[in-house]
């Protein structure tokens, strides 16, 4: 018979990796198109800046979507909103498979992400329903373990299903993606939300749960500080891409070279994470990370400012500051959450919709910058000024213990 310590781990990897899995189930759907973009727009007979519309509009749908999904885990468990939002994802992935023109893709991309974004909500939720204070935070880093394989593998996927098929194929494989996802929750994932904890589903009490959170200094802090980071990622995914080819004229395999060495080391610092929680605060592994991010980005915007060293002046900082991400993203999660038991749905979809809207609005202010200019200094400048205001935003907005 085999040991129950075992079996209690097994099971503990496969919480994981399921939680992992339903992370990723969105984000999938924009690493995975981005070398597409050219041949989407060639194929529609549309501008490229009309292809990239798609991807604010997933943006949009990922904020707006993750709102509704809350309250609803709160109050029917977790495994029904998956369903809903899984069925809208695989609807929405054959739609785009099948888009006649720009206009109906960029409207399919927004119901795309609207459903894709149940699994994110879901997930952050599951860690808090099982899990509490340091626990949570390993358990987040080690959810990224397995979402940090993503931007690594899912361009590589995207371009070579491009190169062998075309682009509709990898929507094709997204709806598969979805259509699995589903198959694994109703076969392996449990039900996590405690009778308890069930929140009635009324207008009132949702407006006044999300007061709550908006009032509630430590969760707005936390969630801020995370969200202002993942705003400058995103000026960074968006960004690196025109930096690489156009600014520094390598080739584009380039980027998702770099883009991969980067995910590395965001991998690696997540699982870094689950050993200095247990000798350090989450609060102080926090402070030290956006203080070395702070300088990383110091370090590039002298680099760029100056003219130091090309491309490769920026790469080294820029890595540092995106392994530190590694840090950042469950520390900020876990302790967010950490007060929120009762109503985990609320407080994960809420953390979802500040983050992505600060990425939306880190997509926009670098687009407009580039129009300015031409040169690798919009993204680094986004990108350091986030820094700076996430670090302010932890040390001035969020209550220190006593």
């Amino acid at each position: 018979m085999s040991d129950p310590a075992q079996k209690a781990r097994l099971r503990h990897a496969e919480l994981v990796l399921i939680l992992a899995v339903l992370s990723l189930i969105a984000p999938l759907a924009i690493d995975m198109y981005l070398p597409a973009l050219p041949f989407i727009a060639a194929s529609l007979g549309a501008t490229d800046a009309q292809a990239q519309l798609t991807l604010p509009t997933y943006f949009a749908g990922f904020a707006i979507g993750q709102a509704f999904y809350g309250p609803i885990a709160d109050r029917f468990g977790r495994k029904p909103p998956l369903y809903f939002g899984l069925a809208i994802y695989i609807a929405a992935s054959i739609g785009c498979a099948l888009a006649p023109n720009i206009e109906t893709l960029i409207a399919l991309r927004f119901l795309q992400s609207a459903g894709g974004c149940a699994g994110t909500v879901v997930a952050r939720a599951m860690v808090r329903d099982l899990f509490s204070g340091a626990d949570a935070i390993r358990v987040y880093s080690r959810v990224l373990l397995v979402f940090g394989v993503g931007p690594i593998l899912a361009p590589m996927i995207g371009s070579g299903v491009l190169i062998w098929f075309g682009w509709r194929e990898i929507f094709w494989l997204l709806t598969l993606i979805g259509v699995l996802s589903m198959v694994l929750i109703f076969v392996r994932m449990p039900e996590s939300l405690k009778p308890e904890h069930v929140r009635p589903l009324r207008l009132e009490s949702v407006i006044v749960g999300y007061w709550r959170l908006f009032t509630h200094r430590n969760f707005v802090g936390y969630a801020l500080t995370g969200g202002t980071m993942m705003a400058g990622t995103f000026a960074y995914i968006a960004g690196l891409p025109f930096v690489i080819v156009n600014v520094y004229g390598y080739p584009d395999y380039y980027f998702s070279a770099v883009f991969g060495i980067n995910a590395v080391g965001f991998i690696i610092a997540s699982q870094v994470n689950v050993v200095a929680q247990r000798r350090s605060s989450p609060e102080r592994v926090l402070l030290t990370a956006l203080l070395i991010q702070i300088a990383a980005a110091a370090v590039f915007v002298v680099d760029v400012a100056a003219g130091i060293g090309g491309l490769f002046g920026i790469l080294l900082p820029l890595f540092v500051w995106i392994a530190t991400m590694g840090f950042v993203i469950p520390n900020t999660t876990g302790l967010a959450m950490g007060p929120f038991a009762a109503n985990a749905g609320a407080a994960s979809a809420m953390l979802g919709v500040l983050q992505f809207v600060l990425a939306a609005l880190s997509s926009g202010l670098l687009s407009w910058l580039t129009k300015f200019d031409d040169t690798a200094l919009p993204m680094i400048g986004v990108m350091a000024g986030f820094s700076l205001l996430s670090l302010l935003i932890n040390r001035f907005v969020v209550k220190r213990m006593a």
